[in-house]
């Protein structure tokens, strides 16, 4: 079961598909280069997304078996920009396609890998760089991991990132609310995910 063949055209009032997200920030000779991610999915959709892969029964699903399923997987969420959205300060960064993506299956956890190369690198020292990853319909709620979620691989002394949460409060359930309503055409609005998106700031001391 592929994630994007469970995603609607319109946007959802609420999440059908849950994803704790951990994400590796990688630098290259003092530019930010693209990220590394992984993606691990709620127990429900794991179930429904493995049934019959497990080609020699044995069990387990292994890297192979679970590689049409990631291919699929990658080739869908193409048409999503792969609900990661990069930006430096409002100007969004465009991404290469995916590269070393695969699944893997333990201890009942089913996870996407992939690692998602900028189409052009950033300098480190760049002020305003910024990710999120988000369905903007809202029908995938993804959200940080718990434990250490985002990391810097190969970054240049001093460099730092912080995660921006939404505020809870009134202001973001009438950001909520405004984004839910359906207009004169019938259509519900597609920024949900981005109203309680947690944005990742990213800052290296300039040289």
């Amino acid at each position: 079961m592929a994630l994007t063949a469970l995603h609607p055209r319109p946007a959802a009032a609420h999440p059908h598909v849950w994803v704790s997200v951990e994400t590796t920030v990688n630098y290259e000779r003092g530019a930010v280069t693209g990220f590394t991610q992984k993606w691990t999915f709620d127990e429900m959709y794991a179930a429904m997304a493995i049934q019959g892969l497990d080609a020699n029964n044995d069990g387990q699903y292994d890297r192979k078996e679970l590689a049409e399923l990631a291919q699929v997987n990658i080739d869908g969420l193409k048409e999503f920009d792969y609900f990661t959205f990069p930006k430096l300060g409002d100007t969004p960064l465009k991404l290469a396609d995916p590269k070393d993506y695969w699944l893997e299956y333990t201890n009942g956890e089913l996870s996407l890998h992939m690692t998602m190369p900028l189409d052009q690198p950033v300098l480190a020292e760049a002020e305003g760089m910024n990710f999120a990853v988000y369905d903007p319909s809202f029908f995938i709620a993804f959200d940080l991991a718990k434990d250490n979620p985002i990391k810097l691989a190969n970054a240049p002394a001093g460099c730092q990132a912080s995660v921006s949460v939404p505020k809870e409060d009134d202001e973001l359930a009438k950001r909520l609310a405004a984004a839910a309503q359906i207009d004169a055409t019938g259509s519900v609005g597609t920024d949900l995910g981005f109203a309680v998106a947690k944005s990742i700031v990213l800052s290296c001391p300039k040289s």
